[in-house]
């Protein structure tokens, strides 16, 4: 229990650190790292020991459920994750495993969480993560990433029945995985929606928070954060889940999302990601304004949304102590 604001970073393992860097140039590409539990074990206790932060979140990616489920993807340098294969239709299912054994196919991740707790030692907790089920089907769906996901949506209108019955396999996967990270040993969890900001406000009622809440009455054991970038009209429903705490990304007032969470949820967030390319005393300018900012002591400090590779660790390091610093 800490007498201040805990702070940590989305993507503080990676490749902002020269020492993440130099494992991962050491290996064939980005998924020889996250499926080695030692190697990713060893860059999620990296921030930890270099950054000053008060956890540590596994070294993973999203896309290992869709892989897990029979979808094989590729990380493909500056252009990011591509899938071979993608489910556009009924017939397509049938390239999926819409029922799998999470801790065979996702041992190494449930290893590299069990290793990581070894090493620590229980200085800082442990965050496991998921992707959220509107976000892997789009993966799914579109093979890549996209500004649009136009493909994905398009199902949503044409073939809402198909959508239904990947999301509904994805989440009962997605859950699994999450018990089992717990089980293994992580003391805290969160789901990311990172393309949740381009549905409206009833697609994603239907086809995002509907799934999220399964997943938030699922999972019961331990602390859970649910971050739906982009999804500020979604706020309001997001605080009437079962999650302990809502991600905020930069784009909204923290006093407004305060205003539409209201005072019974944790806040996480907010700061953008680009103001760490600003000075240090700028930097430490920009923190303590939002710290200033909060209302509520309920509040976990993080940026809107993942570390930018190219950003100066040293202005990360002055980040986390301007938050530990803070004097109201």
């Amino acid at each position: 229990m800490t007498e201040r604001y805990p702070v940590w970073l989305m993507r503080q393992a990676g490749r902002i650190l020269p020492e993440y860097r130099a494992v991962r140039n050491s290996l064939s590409g980005f998924k020889e790292l996250v499926e080695t539990p030692e190697l990713a074990a060893e860059v999620t206790i990296q921030p930890v020991d270099i950054l000053d932060v008060d956890a540590a979140i596994i070294f993973s990616d999203i896309l290992v459920v869709p892989e897990a489920m029979g979808l094989e993807y590729q990380m493909i340098e500056k252009k990011g994750p591509w899938f071979e294969e993608t489910i556009r239709s009924i017939d397509d299912l049938k390239k999926v495993d819409l029922t799998i054994d999470v801790e065979e196919r996702l041992s190494y991740v449930l290893e590299a969480i069990k290793i990581t707790n070894k090493e620590l030692g229980g200085r800082v907790p442990l965050i496991g993560f998921a992707g959220a089920p509107w976000t892997i089907f789009c993966y799914m769906t579109e093979g890549q990433g996209s500004k649009t996901f136009s493909i994905a949506r398009k199902i949503l209108y044409t073939n809402p029945a198909l959508a239904h019955e990947l999301l509904e396999s994805i989440t009962t996967v997605t859950i699994d995985y999450l018990k089992a990270q717990v089980k293994a040993g992580a003391h805290m969890l969160q789901v990311f929606d990172s393309w949740a900001g381009i549905l409206g406000p009833d697609q994603y009622e239907e086809f995002g928070l509907r799934y999220l809440k399964r997943i938030a009455d699922a999972i019961t054991e331990v602390p859970l954060t649910l971050f739906s970038k982009g999804a500020h009209h979604s706020y309001t429903a997001l605080a009437h889940l079962d999650c302990n705490t809502i991600g905020v990304d930069w784009q909204i007032d923290i006093r407004k999302a305060r205003e539409l969470t209201g005072d019974s949820k944790t806040l996480q967030g907010n700061l953008d990601p680009c103001a760490l390319y600003a000075s240090h005393e700028n930097v430490a300018e920009y923190t303590n304004k939002m710290l200033n900012s909060f209302e509520n002591k309920r509040h976990i400090v993080n940026l809107g949304h993942g570390v930018y590779p190219d950003v100066d660790p040293e202005k990360v390091k002055t980040f986390v102590q301007t938050v530990k610093e803070f004097k109201r």
